[in-house]
């Protein structure tokens, strides 16, 4: 739970906007850029209120389909709905309602948060000046900056930038936020606080979690899509995916040398270096050899979709 700093024991959930249940609905949608490379293949979603991971590796589609939903781009086939709105066709009224965090989002460095969140709900047409200046403390609250709410955005570090990158997001109570790569470059407690925060948001709003990291969609979505090359590999609950790898992960220690002969034989779903050896895991419905059964983790469901070793359904 993230406490406000300036009134100790109230919850960022007090601050939030009443929960209104809405859906996003993604149908065949399609994207090739210029250079040839089709970053979307007809991909269909449905994303209702809660805290939803699109996982995948970097290149994998992700980033394009969240400016898609977030109206900065088009596709080239397909439609997007929220609730009956048209997001193709509706832009200005969509963004209304959406709240963004791009992976790369620019600052002026020598302005202090609050001055620069006043800034941009001037620019959100909120005249207002007390009514500004509560919203503004709410947010700030809300994203547990209001203690250095006066200090200059430049001494900010990575993680508190992304908090005040969240707090621009919400200006205006959104019913759908899109944080794209929020969490990389984040030191582990930054890491857990930022998290921490968009799990309470997901209680009352559609959030969309875009990253290449699977302990981030591990640990605080209920559901995800795991994506590759623009083609979505699977759809559905992490607990679900890990119960469909039940009994078919297998460990082992091998050397570094050893590795190599195994990737050649096995179906190695993924490898992790410890004490100078080396533990994998491989995809087998039946014990592989001198294996030992493991249980699967969220990274083998990754990989298993990833490297097609299992029809899982889009």
């Amino acid at each position: 739970m993230i406490l406000s700093p300036r009134q100790g024991s109230e919850s960022c959930r007090d601050n939030l906007p009443n929960r209104t249940s809405m859906k996003l609905q993604i149908q065949h949608l399609s994207k090739t850029y210029s250079n040839g490379i089709q970053a979307l293949k007809n991909i269909d979603l449905t994303i209702g209120n809660g805290l939803f991971g699109l996982l995948g590796p970097n290149g994998a589609g992700k980033s394009t389909l969240m400016r898609t939903i977030a109206t900065l781009q088009e596709p080239d086939t397909g439609s997007v709905h929220l609730d009956e709105l048209n997001v193709l066709t509706k832009k200005h009224e969509v963004r209304k309602l959406l709240g963004y965090l791009p992976q790369e989002f620019g600052t002026y460095k020598n302005i202090s948060a609050e001055e620069m969140l006043n800034h941009i709900a001037i620019l959100k047409g909120i005249t207002d000046k007390k009514v500004r200046r509560a919203l503004t403390h709410r947010l700030l609250d809300q994203t547990n900056l209001f203690g250095v709410r006066n200090k200059k955005l430049g001494s900010y570090s990575g993680g508190m930038k992304q908090r005040f990158g969240v707090a621009q997001a919400l200006l205006g109570n959104p019913k759908i936020l899109i944080v794209d790569e929020p969490t990389a470059g984040l030191d582990p407690a930054e890491r857990k606080r930022f998290l921490n925060m968009l799990s309470e948001l997901g209680e009352q709003i559609i959030v969309i979690l875009s990253t290449h990291i699977v302990d981030d969609v591990e640990e605080i979505c209920s559901n995800m899509s795991i994506i590759d090359k623009g083609v979505v590999k699977y759809t559905g609950r992490p607990l679900d995916a890990l119960e469909t790898l039940r009994g078919r992960v297998w460990k082992k220690t091998v050397t570094k040398m050893e590795e190599s002969q195994f990737d050649e034989t096995y179906r190695i779903l993924s490898s992790r270096l410890a004490d100078g050896m080396i533990e994998i895991h491989v995809f087998s419905d039946n014990n592989p050899g001198v294996f030992e059964k493991t249980k699967p983790v969220l990274e083998d469901v990754y990989f298993a979709a990833i490297k097609n070793y299992l029809p899982f359904e889009a």
